[in-house]
């Protein structure tokens, strides 16, 4: 595990872009396309702008294909769809064809969507692992990653697939990655800042003894890639070492 600890956000996110940058042109050189992960909310819109912008002509993005490592079960044209954010702020600007970015089709019942964007990723990867390049993840104020939450039914599937969970705490359905699809990824990064993830943090990454139905980001142990954490020094203030 890679921790890196930044004084300011701009810093972060200048340095996780240049993180972004090398893995993508790595990927597109070895195998001729990059399989990205985008994280949804509202922590990875500056990084995705700048993208988009400061750093557009330093990646082929005619090779690079969007994935969504969650969604949330609204409709594509809902504020709160992690698809509409990233078509805003990266899709759009950098004319990013449709055959190009994999949206979960929400206008489906939730579990209906879970399979057909597994059975989509599968017929993308070709016969191939689902192995992904770059994963990137953000972590609530409550630990979880993804639709991972705490307590929730999916912290228990083994399987390496799309999901969808219900969550109590917010009353509504996700769909989601399993930990394991995340797991099997090439390179897994972290996106998180604020005081408010202070606890979140220490627990994850120091806790001796694990309790992933607690802190389900415990679950993100990659079996042959990175994880990577980008934290400014509010996220990371409660730890010891």
């Amino acid at each position: 595990m890679n921790l890196l600890i930044y004084k300011t956000q701009n810093e972060l996110l200048e340095d996780l872009a240049a993180y972004i940058i090398k893995i993508a042109n790595k990927a597109i050189d070895e195998q001729g396309r990059f399989n990205f992960v985008l994280t949804g909310g509202n922590s990875p819109k500056a990084l995705y702008e700048m993208l988009a912008t400061t750093y557009k002509d330093k990646i082929d993005w005619t090779k690079v294909f969007f994935f969504f490592g969650d969604e949330r079960n609204v409709m594509p044209t809902h504020e709160s769809y992690n698809g509409l954010m990233a078509k805003n702020a990266i899709l759009d600007p950098l004319n990013i064809p449709a055959a190009q970015i994999f949206y979960v089709d929400t206008t489906l019942a939730p579990e209906k969507a879970a399979i057909e964007y597994n059975k989509a990723i599968v017929k993308h990867f070709d016969g191939a692992d689902l192995i992904f390049d770059l994963i990137l993840l953000g972590m609530g104020d409550d630990a979880h990653t993804a639709s991972l939450f705490p307590g929730t039914s999916i912290l228990k599937n083994e399987n390496v697939e799309i999901d969808s969970v219900y969550v109590d705490k917010l009353s509504t359905y996700r769909i989601t990655f399993t930990a394991p699809l995340i797991n099997k990824a090439k390179n897994i990064a972290f996106l998180v800042f604020g005081e408010n993830k202070a606890k979140a943090v220490k627990h994850v990454i120091e806790d001796e003894h694990k309790n992933t139905s607690l802190y389900p980001t415990q679950l993100i142990q990659p079996i042959d890639g990175s994880v990577t954490w980008f934290l400014d020094e509010a996220a990371a203030s409660l730890l010891e070492n």
